[in-house]
């Protein structure tokens, strides 16, 4: 009993140690940016980072569930543009009211997240390659629905206030903050009560940690699964409509690479690959790094190819720094 009590007390300050260095990391890097490029801490930079970070956020906190339970979904990112694609066609080409085009994109995500459920669930396809297959599945139809070509919200004018407009400006004058912030932030603290206080949350964990002895147990692991994996793609879903808002169009060759940043932010924020622990603030705070990371760079005028260099870099250590965590557990 001692013992279990000793690790359980050690997990605990695993985990706040690893958020502890992640949003040390992020303020370092934050003072740094800001010494190098008086740029870096302008006002419309400021907002064009949290506005960055908002649609890969939304990203990274729903595939941090997936992630829990030892998964992966290579999906989100071309998820996210065919939920867009769905919404622009509701919206601009069978003229249907925003809302409806809204809520149509947001069950296309998680239809999709459903799917890949499914296929790994109940046909045993590694999650690599059933979200690999999604992936691709998803980047042609949104291609082949939208004819290649970007969909535009123009007769839609209330569509772009979902993520550039500010209920908080219009309430408080000069508090001007983008809806797409506020939405973040709000899915993020959704997360984390549903991750945290339900039982779909203590069955993610239970599944990453040993997904046999959860099956053996009595638990419906594949229903459970199923769940997890359209929970995901409802926030791809969520993304994809603050994206395609933001820019006032669906772009359907958008979308891919995207996973990866979202992928990288879990990681670093310390959700581990191999399942059975993370937190959605963790993944917030990694989120938030990728986007100042990724802004400082280009602030700096480091060119788009040694941008990513540098990010592969952070990502490998991140992974690394996980393994080495777990090793001394």
């Amino acid at each position: 009993m001692g013992n279990k009590g000793a690790k359980g007390r050690s997990l605990i300050r695993s985990d706040a140690t690893q958020k502890l260095l992640a949003f040390g990391s992020l303020i370092v890097l934050i003072i740094v940016f800001s010494l190098a490029s008086p740029n870096f801490f302008k006002f419309s930079n400021i907002v064009s980072i949290v506005l960055s970070t908002a649609v890969n956020g939304v990203l990274a906190v729903g595939v941090t569930f997936v992630i829990i339970t030892g998964g992966i979904d290579l999906s989100i990112g071309t998820t996210m543009t065919f939920a867009s694609v769905i919404a622009g066609v509701l919206i601009s080409f069978w003229k249907a009211p925003v809302l409806v085009g809204v809520l149509g994109g947001l069950a296309a995500g998680a239809l999709v997240g459903m799917i890949s459920g499914s296929v790994i669930a109940k046909m045993k396809l590694p999650p690599f390659i059933a979200t690999l297959g999604m992936m691709m599945i998803t980047k042609g139809l949104s291609l082949v629905i939208s004819g290649t070509k970007p969909i535009y919200f123009n007769d839609a004018k209330a569509y772009s206030r979902i993520a550039m407009g500010s209920v908080l400006g219009d309430i408080l004058p000069g508090f001007n903050i983008p809806n797409a912030v506020v939405i973040f932030l709000l899915m993020s603290v959704l997360a984390s009560l549903i991750l945290t206080k339900t039982s779909l949350g203590r069955y993610n964990f239970a599944l990453g940690s040993n997904e046999e002895a959860t099956r053996l147990s009595g638990i419906n692991v594949d229903k459970w699964k199923i769940a997890i994996y359209a929970l995901s793609g409802l926030f791809c879903g969520i993304a994809g409509i603050l994206m395609s808002s933001r820019l006032n169009s669906a772009q359907p060759a958008l979308g891919q690479g995207y996973e990866l940043e979202a992928i990288a932010a879990v990681v670093i924020g310390g959700t581990s690959l191999n399942g059975g622990e993370g937190t959605i603030l963790g993944t917030v705070i990694g989120a938030f790094i990728m986007s100042v990371l990724t802004n400082g760079l280009r602030i700096l005028s480091v060119k788009q190819e040694w941008q990513t260099v540098v990010i592969g870099i952070v990502v490998i250590f991140a992974v690394y720094a996980d393994l080495l965590r777990r090793r001394n557990k």
